[in-house]
């Protein structure tokens, strides 16, 4: 199919992971590059197929950024095409949307509720890369889940994601106004963007080595929840021998109980390394922590310089990078996979995973080359 002269780039949506991000990836591409998309088989895997509320959610704001042409962007699709606007830009403009939905989620001026707690930090992986290499500044009020299942806490992006795309030359800040966590939502978010003019490859195939960091945070709950979180992660650390910097405990508005914790160590130039876990009903404060921790010390111990989250995050800039990047990861998810493979269909990006350093499991090493195509 032709589209104004260009083709129409078709993508199974059910391809390796086959969840939401796909989709992400290539609405976050398709924006930046104007290659209008079409998405099939979107989540045909999952127990729920199609696009939920935080997918269209991502879907309309992108739409309305980009004055782009959406079909389909209604909770449930299974497919939907994007056909970025000429025009580029168009936030804040007295354009209305081309975009509907069902009412469950949408964006007023610049504030949007994405619906009860979808996730607000998958919205922003998509959202903050697209404006920011596309060259455009952007403020924004986000309503969701701060802090859900399936999903980066808040703190993740604002202390892992933000100093790793801040050497690539994409800039943005996030500030917490109110958690949200599952089922009611309700958080507060909101979040600037820097234009970035041109995106920094990277070669992070070594890193210092740096002390922990923990983050401990609980809404409508004792204090004691949040330091028992701290308690458990420090005990899994020194289990390894691992020193921590700094620990906060954080008491933090928000519309229910909940809680999260971010085990972390990040500077300018790497590693960048997180873990994360979510407070649930039922759950040790103590056993959260311990968690958190130990998502973190994979691989922190492994010497890789970051983390296997945030290794298919930078896929996305990366494939648009000012030349070859390098990074090693402890583990290749499959998510890296289908993001790697995403990009190069509509970049025409090439890539590499090659296992490096020793054969022991307990101590692999990959490293993932990425090249951009210059045009």
């Amino acid at each position: 199919m032709m589209v104004r002269g260009m083709e129409l780039i078709r993508i199974d949506g059910s391809y390796g992971e086959g969840g939401g991000q796909i989709l992400r990836t290539a609405i976050a591409l398709s924006a930046i590059t104007k290659k209008p998309i079409e998405v099939f088989n979107i989540r045909a895997n999952r127990p729920n197929p199609g696009l939920r509320p935080q997918h269209a959610s991502a879907v309309k704001i992108l739409a309305e950024v980009f004055n782009a042409r959406v079909e389909n962007a209604e909770v449930g699709s299974s497919m939907i095409r994007f056909f970025p606007g000429e025009e580029g830009y168009g936030m804040g403009s007295d354009k209305s949307s081309s975009v509907s939905g069902d009412g469950s989620s949408g964006v007023r001026g610049n504030r949007m509720d994405i619906g009860t707690a979808g996730s607000i930090t998958l919205v922003l992986q998509a959202l903050i890369p697209a404006v920011s290499i596309s060259g455009n500044r952007l403020e924004m009020e986000l309503v969701g889940g701060t802090d859900v299942k399936w999903s980066p806490t808040v703190d993740y992006m604002r202390y892992v994601v933000r100093p790793a795309f801040k050497a690539l030359g994409i800039e943005f800040n996030i500030s917490v106004k109110r958690r949200g966590y599952y089922p009611i939502g309700g958080g507060v978010v909101h979040v600037s963007i820097e234009p970035c003019k041109k995106v920094k490859a990277v070669d992070l195939l070594s890193a210092p080595r740096l002390d922990a960091r923990i983050i401990s945070v609980c809404s409508n709950l004792p204090r004691h929840v949040a330091e028992r979180q701290v308690a458990g992660a420090l005990a899994r650390l020194e289990k390894e021998g691992v020193k921590c910097a700094h620990t906060s405990t954080l008491l933090e508005p928000a519309a229910s109980p909940g809680s999260a914790l971010l085990v972390y160590c990040s500077s300018d130039y790497g590693p960048f390394i997180g873990g994360d876990a979510i407070g649930e009903k039922g759950k040790r404060a103590e056993d959260v922590g311990s968690y958190a921790a130990s998502r973190f010390l994979e691989p922190y111990m492994s010497n890789a310089t970051v983390d296997p989250n945030l290794a298919d995050m930078l896929v996305l800039p990366l494939s648009l990078a000012d030349g070859r990047s390098r990074y090693t990861v402890s583990s290749v998810s499959m998510h890296l996979d289908t993001n790697l493979y995403i990009a190069s269909r509509i970049t025409s990006c090439r890539y590499s995973i090659e296992r490096v350093g020793s054969t022991d499991r307990e101590s692999s090493l990959y490293q993932v080359t990425i090249e951009p195509t210059l045009e």
